[in-house]
């Protein structure tokens, strides 16, 4: 394996390793490592990306070989790729589409240790209106209930709205537990006359629509 500048390019940013990529930022190693030996220590200094993501200058430092630049220079690169990723989520008043709004929320959720439920509402034209989590549990919960999402539809005159729940497992297979809640949904919308579009179960790397497993008509 090249040094991970060489190896970017010949074979592109995209393609390089999590390890390959934070070397680069580090630029070099230290008397006893090379920089992809410091890259791997760092990342497995932490149990997750996130938790990188989270960690203070001061953490980052208490890794043997990451000084104040490197420190600054691993939160900066980090920030800067929160903010453009920030910057494409759907806003207020934007067309919503399943696909768009489950990546969006792959990037939101994917880190989330609990389950919860968000709420999207829209508009006649599909533009967003509202987004809401209505809770934080299980769907077997008595308080995952219809009543509030309807409250809360009724009070910003949504006329649908689409559900997206998060599996803090990662994996966003669609449990009979969620199937029941969403039916449950739909029966409870066509009383009140907004529809239910869509259900997305978020795992961390992909998104399952309910819709496009034919649970909702």
């Amino acid at each position: 394996m090249g040094l991970p500048r060489e190896r970017c390019l010949e074979v592109g940013v995209e393609n390089l390793t999590i390890k390959e990529l934070l070397a680069i930022l580090l630029r070099t190693g230290t008397k006893k490592q090379s920089v992809l030996e410091l890259s791997e220590e760092v990342i497995n200094h932490f149990k997750t990306l996130f938790d990188l993501k989270e960690a203070s200058i001061e953490e980052l430092q208490l890794i043997s070989g990451v000084g104040k630049v490197k420190a600054m220079e691993i939160q900066a690169a980090i920030e800067l790729g929160y903010r453009i990723a920030k910057s494409n989520q759907i806003k207020l008043g934007q067309v919503v589409s399943s696909h768009a709004l489950g990546h969006e929320l792959i990037d939101e959720m994917k880190d989330w240790r609990q389950e919860h439920l968000i709420v999207i509402y829209l508009n006649t034209k599909n533009q967003m209106i509202k987004k809401e989590v209505i809770f934080k549990g299980t769907l077997n919960q008595s308080i995952a209930h219809p009543r509030e999402i309807y409250r809360v539809a009724v009070k910003c005159a949504a006329a649908r709205f689409i559900l997206a729940h998060n599996h803090p497992s990662g994996n966003p297979n669609v449990s009979q537990q969620d199937v029941d809640f969403t039916k449950r949904i739909i029966e409870c919308g066509k009383i009140m006359g907004i529809e239910l579009l869509d259900h997305l179960v978020i795992g961390d790397i992909r998104y399952l629509s309910m819709r496009e497993e034919g649970i909702i008509d």
